[in-house]
């Protein structure tokens, strides 16, 4: 069961998927914007293109003919992949799902109006003058988004008038691709935020992993740990919304399904079809397969009977802190191996820009997650990128 997969993003969890799927004996070609991306360090073949750039992807998928089609990114020309799924290739997790998902307009709409899962207030704005109608509807503090960013880029949150035109701005600004349309949600009090991995098969069960943890800066996870203790009320609630809007978007493999959690329940957030950077916390040996085994075994079809907990885990990012095109150098890994219970994952990203993540830390054990989550941060505060 040799097949060509044709990985479209190859950041640092197309680079995790790519290794997990060739030790399934699968045949990867990693695609993406620049040259030397992680996951074309270990990939079969790499092809450099603009994604959003519907002739290039059509060439691409002319050149190679792949059994499955993975994608890993936000900027895409997803609306091509119905036209793919006709031509017998298998889009993952399908075409409906990765064209939905990479465009929060369209997966909101069919989470809080199609499916009826619980989320906060929110309307959609193309100018600045339907934001502050938006914000006016929604109400202050509310949290506004480009309709397609990935890592939290463009994301900011409206507490006075004078947030109004800096948060249209920089929506705009980190929004991916060529929409120009951003999203204004009511601000939830919320006790905490979980990522529920969803593992969706072609003949089997949906499974969901241990709930994750996570804390975020400038709209980007910053640590992530698992099990996050939260009562089995809410966990339920929040896999019941987690099927059915997996179960209303079809196909097979994983998903980031993210949740704030309340006093009164879970309120749905966002969706992944792939896995999710909060997921690396996965890579330190919590479950008894990582997200991206899960996902490689989910979209070829092979069967996964179970997820067990099998440690508890954290991660921490290790951030560069200044641009620069240079290969980076790493300084302090070695301070930070000294830690015992621990590993990290240097990504081989070919150059740096402040904010951009370079590597991540990971602890594990028995002890409680809070102080995992210590020991993740210790490590990450060693290493400098330089």
């Amino acid at each position: 069961m040799r097949k060509k997969i044709l990985l479209l993003g190859s950041g640092e969890l197309g680079k995790e998927f790519a290794i997990a799927a060739q030790r399934l004996g699968q045949y990867v070609i990693a695609v993406d914007s620049y040259e030397g991306a992680p996951a074309m360090q270990v990939a079969h073949e790499s092809e450099v293109i603009d994604m959003l750039d519907g002739a290039a992807l059509d060439a691409v998928v002319l050149k190679h003919r792949p059994d499955l089609i993975v994608p890993e990114i936000e900027a895409i020309r997803t609306e091509r992949f119905y036209d793919y799924e006709k031509q017998g290739i298998q889009v993952v997790p399908s075409a409906k799902a990765a064209n939905f998902t990479m465009n929060r307009k369209a997966i909101r709409d069919l989470a809080a109006i199609e499916v009826g899962v619980r989320t906060a207030k929110y309307k959609y704005a193309t100018s600045y003058q339907e934001l502050v109608d938006a914000v006016a509807y929604t109400g202050m503090p509310c949290v506004v988004k480009p309709l397609m960013s990935s890592s939290g880029k463009g994301q900011s949150v409206i507490r006075t008038e004078a947030d109004w035109q800096h948060a249209w701005d920089y929506a705009l600004e980190g929004s991916r691709g060529d929409l120009k349309e951003v999203i204004v949600e009511g601000f939830i009090d919320f006790d905490y935020e979980i990522t529920l991995l969803t593992v969706t098969q072609k003949d089997g069960p949906t499974l969901f992993c241990p709930p994750i943890g996570h804390r975020q800066e400038r709209g980007d996870y910053q640590e992530s740990w698992q099990p996050m203790p939260m009562q089995p009320e809410h966990l339920e609630e929040a896999q019941q919304m987690a099927a059915d809007v997996t179960k209303a978007l079809g196909g097979a493999g994983i998903w980031g399904v993210e949740f704030f959690i309340t006093k009164e329940g879970a309120y749905f957030s966002e969706l992944s079809p792939r896995p999710h950077d909060t997921g690396m916390v996965t890579l330190a040996g919590t479950q008894s397969l990582n997200e991206f085994e899960l996902h490689a075994r989910a979209v070829l079809g092979i069967p996964v009977p179970q997820v067990k907990l099998e440690r508890n885990g954290a991660s921490a990012v290790v951030l560069a802190t200044a641009a620069s095109v240079e290969t980076p150098v790493f300084i302090g890994l070695e301070k930070a191996a000294q830690y015992p219970d621990s590993d990290f994952r240097v990504f081989g990203k070919p150059a740096t820009r402040p904010y951009r993540r370079m590597a991540v830390t990971l602890a594990y054990g028995t002890e409680d997650v809070t102080a995992l989550v210590e020991k993740a941060k210790a490590m990450a505060a060693l290493i400098d990128v330089r």
